[in-house]
């Protein structure tokens, strides 16, 4: 990677363009499945771990893989430690022995009933508090077969809020790009990598996708048409139009909270500056005026002000500054290198790239008391991103020579690896709450 300079910082932000070959081909309406699977190695565990057992569930539970995608979500959380069940699937009617699942080990227990009708399945689920001898939870769940993946995450959403007070994120979804010897694909999967769909293929390259506040639209950069051109696509229909190819160079795309603008980066006075565009391409606005680099913007969550990169001060660093332009602020003072700001959705953490002793390594700022902690280990550590309850960030990876995903927690102590054997995968956005 090269050093930040007035030129080779844009250098860096193009260097994954392809040079050859022109083509595009968009997914259908209903995406197309992708060919890989994500896999998923976890590390470290939470400073607290919730002893827990998540019991086989009733009725024709041997169709369904629902406890079993439950507990793997939680066990990525790091926050939870599994108890056995030797066996047990109590039903959602049956009783429950407090005194001897608590003798196990087991400070809570989640158990459920799966029952079909035609092609619909009806999950019912509950959650014990073993300690409290209380009923904490319970709910019922209808889909089809090819749903149930969908009502298991939602089920470990549930019980996370409930243990823990914090909305669950496993029934949310990620952005990447994938990269192949045949192009690059802009992919969609579960927050644990499976389910992955294709929602746009290219032979150029792909890369900066952001999701709308609602879930619903894509922001990305294409040089399909032999220039960075910025588009929003719509995920339900495939549909999606350009609203950003003005002369030089249209970059980094980030929404406004409300969806209806976003920030982008264009050169088309020949250096690179923020300015804020309609969704739908109208009401192109300049943010400010600066004589070197301004990019990499993002909203903060009350929509007032814009995070981002620049050079002005010698050296690429992060700054503030309100939509309504004016004075930028600086944020990062530590280290000389510190790029692709991502704002905490509660607005007191920043996370960013910063490179320590030649590695590139994802740090969080405390931006009420300045307070700095480095939350991986690099060599090489690209475009974080917040989980929509602030708990984790995602980021891309090279590990052992290979391009992957990682999520770590928010104190770097539980790390997720997430990796795909045919390609390169790079460019993550964790998507937002969706209901």
């Amino acid at each position: 990677m090269t050093v930040f300079t007035a030129s080779s910082f844009i250098g860096r932000l193009w260097r994954r363009t392809a040079a050859a070959g022109l083509g595009i081909a968009l997914a259908a309406a209903t995406a197309t499945s992708a060919h890989a699977q994500l896999r998923v190695d976890i590390s470290g565990v939470g400073a607290t771990q919730y002893p827990i057992a998540i019991a086989d569930f009733a009725g024709i539970a041997s169709a369904t893989s629902t406890p079993d995608v439950v507990r793997a979500d939680l066990t990525r959380s790091g926050q939870f430690r599994l108890i056995g069940t030797n066996g047990a699937h109590p039903d959602v009617q049956s009783p429950v022995d407090y005194a001897s699942w608590q003798g196990r080990g087991a400070d809570y227990l989640a158990y459920g009933t799966v029952s079909q009708a035609g092609s619909q399945y009806t999950v019912s689920y509950r959650l014990a508090d073993n300690v409290r001898k209380t009923e904490l939870d319970q709910a019922t769940f209808t889909g089809t077969e090819a749903e149930m993946r969908r009502i298991a995450h939602k089920i470990a959403d549930r019980i996370y809020e409930k243990i823990t007070g914090v909305r669950g994120v496993f029934s949310t979804r990620i952005a990447y790009v994938l990269q192949t010897g045949n192009g690059y694909e802009l992919q969609i999967a579960d927050a644990d990598g499976q389910n992955p769909q294709v929602m746009l293929r290219s032979k150029q390259s792909i890369i900066s996708p952001a999701w709308s506040p609602d879930g619903s639209k894509l922001a990305y950069v294409s040089f399909e048409s032999g220039k960075s051109v910025v588009y929003v696509q719509t995920l339900a229909t495939g549909q999606r139009q350009p609203v950003s190819n003005y002369k030089g160079n249209n970059s980094a795309p980030a929404w406004s909270p409300d969806g209806s603008h976003l920030a982008i980066v264009l050169s088309m006075d020949g250096i690179s500056q923020i300015y804020t565009i309609s969704s739908n391409g109208s009401d192109l606005r300049r943010v400010m005026r600066s004589p070197l680099i301004d990019t990499e913007p993002f909203y903060t969550p009350d929509g007032q002000s814009l995070v981002f990169t620049s050079d002005r001060g010698g050296s690429p660093q992060i700054y503030a500054v309100p939509v309504s332009g004016g004075e930028a602020r600086r944020l990062t003072f530590s280290g000389s290198y510190n790029i692709s700001p991502r704002v905490s959705p509660d607005g007191q953490q920043l996370v960013y790239v910063t490179r320590r002793n030649g590695a590139f390594r994802i740090a969080s700022l405390a931006l009420g008391s300045g307070a700095e902690q480095i939350l991986t280990d690099g060599p090489d550590d690209q475009s974080p991103s917040y989980a929509p309850n602030g708990m984790q960030v995602l980021y891309s990876s090279i590990q052992g020579g290979r391009s992957v995903l990682a999520v770590t927690s928010i104190d770097g102590r539980v790390r997720q690896t997430l990796s795909v054997l045919n390609g390169k995968v790079r460019e993550p956005a964790w998507g937002p709450f969706t209901n």
